[in-house]
């Protein structure tokens, strides 16, 4: 997924993008390190509520852990490396919007929101910013509707408004429907995207010169 964004990449990246993309980072290092002897992913996962598992600390960490070893023991990269990607390319210019302070309420409050939805709706636990970022795409393409991104392997553009619609749909109906191999949190995707929208709403209504 790309879209036209001209000049220098790091120094285009804002504080508290920049400093979310290191703490995801350092956490999934320190998952790497210490998940084969003491299983730290399955204490800062985000279980069900009613699963006996649920821990209230959960709906934070669980935005900060990503996963580190599939079931063969194989090191998990795209995961952490997708959900960075997108909280660059989205949270970026969401935070030169709206400035550090407000941009970092709406992520977390993104992600809590995604952490509710998916521990009352879901039987299985979670890792990952994905919630928090689905609340970012929502706002992105409510702010800027009609930013085209190249998403592999469409040959054409597809506006922002429209994108988010179709992962909206995908995840509405994978999240009922999931597949025998589907480890996705469909739900924590939808919380997310659904928290973000409102929560765009009532801001571009009750401060408009923020938004534009």
């Amino acid at each position: 997924m790309s879209f036209n964004n001209y000049g220098n990449r790091f120094q285009r990246t804002t504080p508290v993008v920049l400093n979310l993309i290191i703490i995801n980072v350092l956490v999934w290092i320190i998952q790497l390190v210490l998940d084969k002897n003491s299983g730290l992913t399955d204490k800062i996962a985000l279980f069900p509520f009613n699963s006996g598992f649920f821990k209230p600390y959960q709906l934070v960490t669980h935005m900060f852990a990503h996963a580190s070893y599939d079931f063969a023991g194989n090191i998990v990269i795209f995961h952490i490396f997708l959900n960075m990607y997108a909280l660059w390319m989205f949270g970026t210019v969401l935070e030169r919007v709206w400035g550090p302070k407000r941009f970092l309420i709406f992520y977390l409050v993104c992600g809590l929101g995604a952490g509710v939805a998916q521990m009352f709706l879901s039987n299985d636990p979670a890792v990952g910013a994905s919630g928090a970022i689905m609340g970012l795409l929502a706002a992105f393409a409510y702010l800027f509707p009609n930013t085209e991104f190249f998403i592999i392997p469409l040959p054409f553009p597809i506006k922002a408004k429209y994108m988010v619609a179709v992962y909206a749909a995908i995840d509405f109906f994978a999240g009922f429907h999931p597949g025998k191999a589907d480890n996705i949190a469909h739900f924590a995707h939808l919380g997310g995207l659904v928290v973000g929208f409102i929560l765009v709403i009532i801001w571009n209504k009750t401060n408009k010169k923020t938004f534009y």
